[in-house]
């Protein structure tokens, strides 16, 4: 077992795949050099040098390009986005072109390209910097979208993505970058999680806490808390939110009996709609109450002096958990 930060696991589960896979390029702002805004590729430029490691031009939609173009040439490139809210300019070739051509070539063209997106807020960041627009992706058919809450899903998490013939875009959560976590690096992957299997965190009996990327280390200090006022409270971390493991989601809440969804994202129209609508369809006579959603009002993510008020924290998911037993 090795401590690394979640930063540093994905940079490590980066190096590796670019080990084993001569394919493997890196690609995108200040990712070279300076090793990216949050360090998560430094030295990776150094030790494989510049015609692997790319240092790209202002510029998502070319950056986002130029990976199609590699990709379908035998490469496996993984672009790095800045900051969540850049990834706009370059959502017309992620959905238009990265989601859509192996089914418009039925399947004779692979697209194995890693859109890696840092997101969310918690880090006092300016406008267009904290944000989290993953059901822009999850909506769109033919990606594959997973986020990691932890370093040793990092480590793993990054790896597979990587290897996946699918295009992936990949959400890491930033105030999670200097977490420190045990990270099991020799383990081989025949025993990894698969990259589209949730995994339950914490095991509870009375309400189950479903949640991904920045907010599953809150929920389980949600459980935590609970659990001194008598309440067992189930985590699972979803990994995976397209596909998404809709067993696991419902095996759980059917032992529970109730559920809370929470994400950062603002709650209408949020991923936790479409979560809720599964749990009620596949667990309706399992329910002992609604489905709850907790997340961001719906706005423009504010100022960072503000953003504790917009974050979803331990006091507004534990409101959630006493309205769901008073049912």
């Amino acid at each position: 077992m090795t401590i690394l930060t979640l930063g540093k696991a994905l940079n490590e589960g980066m190096r590796k795949a670019m080990e084993d896979d001569p394919k493997v390029l890196v690609m995108g702002e200040d990712v070279g050099k300076l090793g990216g805004v949050f360090r998560v590729t430094d030295g990776l430029q150094k030790d494989f040098g510049e015609q692997r490691v790319i240092d790209t031009p202002l510029a998502e939609s070319g950056i986002v390009g130029t990976a199609i173009g590699l990709a379908l040439r035998g490469y496996r490139p993984v672009c790095e986005i800045q900051f969540d809210g850049f990834v706009f300019p370059a959502a017309d070739q992620i959905i238009t072109q990265l989601a859509k051509m192996p089914l418009r070539s039925l399947g004779k063209l692979r697209l194995p390209v890693v859109v890696r997106i840092p997101c969310g807020g918690g880090i006092g960041a300016v406008e267009h910097h904290s944000e989290s627009p993953e059901t822009y992706f999850i909506h769109t058919a033919g990606l594959r979208v997973a986020i990691c809450s932890n370093p040793a899903d990092a480590y793993t998490m990054i790896q597979q993505a990587i290897h996946c013939d699918d295009p992936v875009v990949f959400f890491e959560p930033k105030r999670r970058y200097w977490d420190k976590a045990d990270v099991d690096t020799s383990a081989p992957p025949a025993t990894w999680t698969p990259l589209d299997q949730a995994r339950v965190v914490r095991r509870g009996t009375d309400a189950t806490l479903l949640a991904y990327g920045p907010m599953v280390k809150t929920c389980l200090e949600v459980a935590a808390a609970a659990e001194e006022e008598g309440r067992s409270l189930e985590v699972v971390d979803l990994r995976s939110l397209s596909p998404l493991d809709t067993e696991r989601v419902v095996e759980s809440v059917t032992r529970t009996g109730r559920c809370v969804v929470v994400h950062e994202a603002p709650v209408y129209n949020g991923f936790g709609g479409e979560i809720a609508a599964v749990v009620t369809e596949r667990c309706f006579y399992n329910l002992e109450a609604p489905v709850l959603r907790v997340g961001g009002p719906s706005t423009p993510y504010p100022p960072s002096r503000l953003e504790d008020h917009y974050l979803p924290d331990l006091d507004r998911i534990l409101d959630a958990v006493d309205r769901v037993f008073t049912f």
